[in-house]
């Protein structure tokens, strides 16, 4: 091999060799596929209905460049007009600007990343060519909207965690607002060291009604909830809008106080006091008799006028509702409940920063911007298909689907085959440039 390489391409120009030379694969393969349904289709479709019009050209980018295809179009006689059957069979009706992939891979990019013209530029660096632009992906996640999706109550209780995101607003003299966000979780799964909470969902507040009355109903479509039936534990900090819970479900829901808020309340307040280990401990306790014994003994003795303000402060509130400083497992546990797995609440706040990291960081929206970005987040997290005004999209299901039959899977190996063979073109080139010479060298290697 050192006697036949006199100079070698570098790993990146090699890659981007095999890249370009793919992308033409990639096309070649997929133009084959798709005429070739076509004409299945125009065989077994019902020719009473549709009447042969002629054959068009489409001309689709997609994640391995551009395809360019014919189909036949046919004109309905039945539902009047004309129709491509193959974007109906396949998925894309009226779309053939870009590919199904690329449409999703851009709309996660936009959802999960920093911005819209960052998903385009991304897309951009990825492919080697400008696919799309920041304006085209936003005007599409303007059109989303949720497909709703039934998730399996495999038990009596759902743990419920609220909290509100507070969000500026673009529009003058507007302004900013508290989302209210929940997540639903159905307990917790232990693997190793990593604890994920099992078939979480989100509800996103929009609207002006009621906002637990609202609640109830995305527990019903989402989960089929019984409130004679199932009970909930909420977790939450001490805003109105949440401790309200107690008075709409109150029966079959126990409120517990947000942990996490009260030991940061504590900490500032008592951060250097010597009774902030004990005021700790019976936090962490449950204790909530304990809890207040120290907070009111610890009155008077703190070393500014404003830290005794927010002490007091802080005793108002949690004399509103001292029972939500107990253990829920307890309250559980007199229901008939096995609580033996069960966590404490607190992942309110893990939730919160995964919508600020893409809503907030000193930006502003529009309310329509803004609730479009909500329901991708929410579809991201929560893997739901999606409706646009060009149809469907499967972007983040994790769900197994059926198989292609084996004749399409055996043809795609086929047609591979035989568009990757001879595909090389600088095998093809003179013998004393560099990289035909490596990839020869590289060949018997």
């Amino acid at each position: 091999m050192e006697n036949h390489i006199t100079a070698y391409p570098s790993f990146k120009e090699i890659e981007q060799l095999v890249w370009r030379n793919l992308q033409e694969v990639y096309s070649i393969v997929m133009k084959e596929i798709l005429e070739e349904i076509d004409q299945q289709i125009a065989e077994e479709r019902d020719k009473n209905r549709f009447r042969y019009h002629e054959k068009r050209e489409a001309t689709m980018d997609s994640l391995f460049g551009q395809i360019e295809f014919s189909r036949t179009y046919y004109q309905d006689r039945e539902a009047g007009g004309y129709v491509f059957l193959l974007d109906r069979y396949l998925g894309f009706e009226g779309e053939t600007e870009v590919s199904p992939l690329v449409k999703e891979t851009a709309m996660e990019l936009a959802v999960t990343g920093p911005s819209y013209r960052q998903a385009a530029d991304t897309l951009e660096n990825l492919l080697g060519y400008r696919v799309i632009s920041h304006e085209w992906i936003r005007q599409r996640l303007l059109e989303i909207e949720l497909i709703p999706k039934k998730t399996e109550l495999a038990q009596r209780v759902l743990f419920v965690e609220v909290d509100g995101l507070y969000l500026k607003r673009q529009e003058k003299n507007k302004k900013g607002k508290e989302e209210k966000i929940v997540a639903v979780h159905q307990g917790w799964e232990v693997n190793g060291r990593r604890t994920s909470l099992i078939k979480k969902r989100h509800f996103h507040h929009t609207g002006t009604g009621h906002f637990w009355e609202d609640f109830e109903t995305f527990l019903v479509e989402t989960f089929d909830y019984d409130p004679l039936e199932h009970l909930l534990v909420i977790n939450g900090d001490g805003a109105n809008w949440i401790t309200a819970c107690r008075e709409y479900f109150p029966s079959n829901a126990f409120f517990s106080i947000d942990r996490f808020h009260v030991a940061r309340d504590i900490q500032r307040i008592f951060r250097d006091h010597p009774r902030y280990r004990a005021i700790r401990k019976a936090l962490a306790a449950y204790d909530g008799e304990k809890l207040f014994l120290e907070l009111n003994s610890a009155v008077g003795t703190l070393d500014k006028e404003s830290k005794e303000e927010r002490l007091e402060e802080l005793i108002k509130q949690l004399e509103q509702y001292p029972e939500a400083l107990g253990d829920y497992r307890k309250w559980l546990e007199k229901k008939g409940v096995a609580t033996q797995g069960l966590r404490p609440m607190g992942s309110a706040e893990a939730t919160m920063r995964v919508f600020a990291r893409r809503m907030k960081n000193g930006r502003s929206w529009v309310e329509e911007g803004m609730r479009a970005m909500m329901t991708g987040l929410i579809g991201h997290l929560d893997k739901l298909s999606l409706r646009t005004l060009i149809g469907r999209m499967e972007t983040w299901t994790e769900e197994q689907k059926e198989k292609p039959p084996r004749y399409y899977r055996e043809k795609l190996k086929n047609t591979v085959g035989e568009a990757v063979r001879g595909n090389l073109p600088y095998l093809s080139q003179k013998a004393n440039i560099p990289v035909y010479q490596a990839l020869k060298g590289l060949a018997g290697f």
